[in-house]
């Protein structure tokens, strides 16, 4: 058991090595880095891992929220503590006020999405402050459109990404050369899977918002999703809400984000239940269900 435990441990070790050398590579490239940050596990992960990074200097660089107006309140609630708690600056983007502004359109309907709108939100962001590159924490097991990044992910003078013009990456030698206006996404967790991330947050005592565990909250069923109820959903002809016990295995908007039935209110409980699920954590996205290649077309127009 002892030899399974330090085998475990030198998994984990490797991979936050991983991260940590990508970060610090990052910051060695790049002029103006940001950390892209959704109050989800993922974020709050790479968060800690840069704190590490740089360790006892400050994180050197800020963190960016694209605010959809549509989030779950205990996210905003973290996020805030977060920020006091590592002491690094917030950046917030308000995809409201590109809908005010009329630079894009509201989604109509029943439970209208903003995700797509957050990309032109981050890249208006991205361009008013010139960053050149953003860390995300998007993880090649999560999603098929996101098997095909690399560590550093160029993208063009428009945000675009374009899976057939990536760099590539061999013996650790990234390549951040870049021409003006373009920039690139750093993906430091590309290789763990959500079994790692959840194992790292247990091993390093990592605080989570509340929504990943289980409780009870007032949902609905719609084409096999879990919604919850908020001001921003509305319920069909026929539905109600009704109380369940459930969890979230990843956050986003309320209007979207499924979420499970669970028991799970330990994190060695998430864990086991983590590591026993047939579903990707992002299939309870009714934002990536919308199509097959729901993601690689929002990741085409500047999606994280």
């Amino acid at each position: 058991m002892h030899n399974m435990t330090q085998k475990h441990n030198d998994h984990l070790d490797q991979l936050e090595s991983e991260a940590i050398f990508i970060f610090r590579e990052a910051v060695e490239q790049f002029e103006n880095p940001v950390l892209l940050f959704s109050g989800g596990k993922d974020s709050i992960t790479l968060v800690h891992l840069a704190h590490k990074a740089f360790y006892p200097a400050k994180i050197p660089f800020s963190l960016l929220h694209i605010d959809t107006g549509h989030n779950f309140p205990e996210t905003l609630d973290f996020r805030d503590e977060l920020v006091k708690k590592y002491g690094v600056d917030l950046e917030v983007g308000y995809v409201q006020d590109l809908i005010d502004r009329g630079v894009v359109q509201e989604e109509k309907g029943i439970n209208p999405s903003r995700n797509g709108l957050q990309s032109a939100t981050l890249l208006e962001k991205l361009s008013q402050k010139k960053y050149d590159a953003a860390f995300g924490g998007g993880r090649r097991d999560e999603e098929k459109a996101r098997a095909k990044e690399r560590f550093f992910s160029h993208r063009d003078e428009f945000g675009q990404w374009d899976p057939k013009n990536q760099r590539p990456e061999v013996w650790n030698l990234f390549n951040g050369k870049k021409a003006p206006g373009e920039s690139f996404r750093v993906f430091p967790i590309s290789n763990w899977t959500e079994t790692d991330v959840w194992e790292y947050i247990q091993r390093e005592n990592i605080d989570l918002p509340s929504l990943y565990f289980a409780h009870e909250r007032s949902v609905v069923e719609r084409n096999g999703t879990l919604l919850a109820e908020s001001p921003y959903n509305t319920l069909l002809p026929g539905e109600s809400y009704e109380k369940r016990r459930i969890r979230y295995r990843t956050l986003g908007c309320v209007t979207i984000t499924g979420a499970i039935e669970s028991d799970a209110d330990t994190i060695d409980k998430v864990i086991e239940e983590v590591r026993s699920s047939k579903v990707t954590e992002r299939g309870t996205r009714a934002d990536d269900a919308r199509s097959e290649v729901a993601m690689e077309e929002r990741k085409k127009q500047g999606y994280f």
